[in-house]
């Protein structure tokens, strides 16, 4: 399904509709979801989140999920096991034989705001040692990009969601923009303004050339997060990073379906009906709308979007038809799929209380 020409037409909004205040909520509101707030569908949500067991990165996006809803008792208990389960070199919330190197830095962000919360410094050193690690001793390329996993030489779009956020909420703004860079130009594909996912250096190919939705959206995501953390004094660099999450939400809405859910792969309607993508670009446009960085006719999307993932909660709280775990290779639930069910309701709270 093509998008509407609004969207089509979105890159002559340029820099005119960037960080330009909003007329009020009740224009905002002039393109109504189908869906209120259902506190109890987002508690059974969250009880099944709890509910998983949860890899590196699992727990770091359910942890945010509890910081973003402003759940600080939640923040601090989730991010003291991501500490417990710290390794000798750094990484944090791994579980046995984790190869992950970026994976790990998804739990910064909260356990950065658990040490603040609580005073406990045994937090506040967990997240250094986690940023020592991927600042000195990461295995990288050779333009200082990190690798996602430490067993191979490939850099991965998720890594766009787990390291550059946290990266920036602790102060290295640079050093975040640097790695969003360099992953983009690795993954980036101009002419589909699509992610691939997986780059081997070592091989200098794709592992995996294909435009897997989850990934769009682990990039949308984590470099609206960053847009977010960057200082008032960076503001071209936010320009430049709004562009590239402008890019990535057109390039996935020329992809929607009519049920206002993505194929698996965006642009192979072979692959499976998949839910979270949308729930991810949804956090993305409320979040951009929010903070007046993104223009106010994308948000008839993010409603469609956000109304469709409400239609996958079951009784239980699982939200179905994700990208599933363990293996991601066909549709189920997942803690991301969880985590982004929560993020997006936080994210849309925000903004209507505005």
């Amino acid at each position: 399904m093509k998008r509407r020409n609004f969207i089509l037409k979105s890159s002559a909004f340029g820099s005119a509709f960037l960080f330009t205040p909003l007329r009020g909520t009740s224009e905002l509101m002039m393109l109504k979801s189908n869906t209120s707030p259902d506190k109890e569908v987002i508690e059974k949500v969250k009880l099944a989140m709890l509910s998983m067991q949860r890899a590196s990165w699992e727990q770091g996006v359910a942890a945010q999920a509890f910081l973003e809803s402003d759940e600080e008792d939640m923040v601090v208990l989730m991010a003291g096991e991501s500490v417990l389960r710290q390794t000798e070199e750094g990484r944090l919330a791994v579980l046995y034989h984790d190869n992950g190197v970026t994976d790990p830095a998804a739990s910064g962000e909260a356990v950065l705001h658990a040490a603040k919360l609580s005073g406990d410094e045994k937090m506040k050193a967990a997240a250094d040692k986690m940023l020592e690690y991927l600042l000195e001793r990461a295995p990288k390329n050779s333009s200082g990009i990190l690798y996602h996993t430490i067993n191979a030489p490939q850099i991965w779009v998720d890594s766009l969601y787990m390291a550059p956020p946290f990266l920036a909420t602790a102060g290295y703004f640079k050093e975040s923009i640097k790695q969003i860079k360099g992953i983009k130009a690795a993954l980036w594909n101009p002419g589909k303004k699509l992610y691939s996912h997986i780059w081997d250096d070592g091989e200098k190919t794709f592992i995996n050339k294909k435009f897997w939705g989850v990934g769009n959206g682990w990039a949308a995501t984590g470099m609206a997060r960053v847009v977010k953390a960057l200082p008032d004094d960076m503001q071209s660099e936010k320009e430049e990073l709004i562009t590239y999450i402008k890019e990535v939400i057109d390039g996935c809405l020329e992809y929607i379906r009519s049920d206002n859910l993505f194929h698996n792969v965006v642009d192979d309607s072979s692959t499976f009906v998949e839910t979270n993508l949308s729930q991810m670009l949804s956090y993305t446009i409320f979040s951009g709308i929010k903070n007046n960085w993104l223009h106010k006719d994308y948000l008839e999307y993010a409603y469609r979007m956000r109304d469709a993932a409400y239609k996958k909660v079951d009784k239980y709280g699982y939200v179905q038809g994700v990208c599933g775990a363990p293996y991601f290779d066909k549709p189920g639930r997942a803690t991301e799929g969880q985590a982004f069910f929560l993020l997006m309701e936080a994210a849309y709270n925000k903004l209507v209380r505005s």
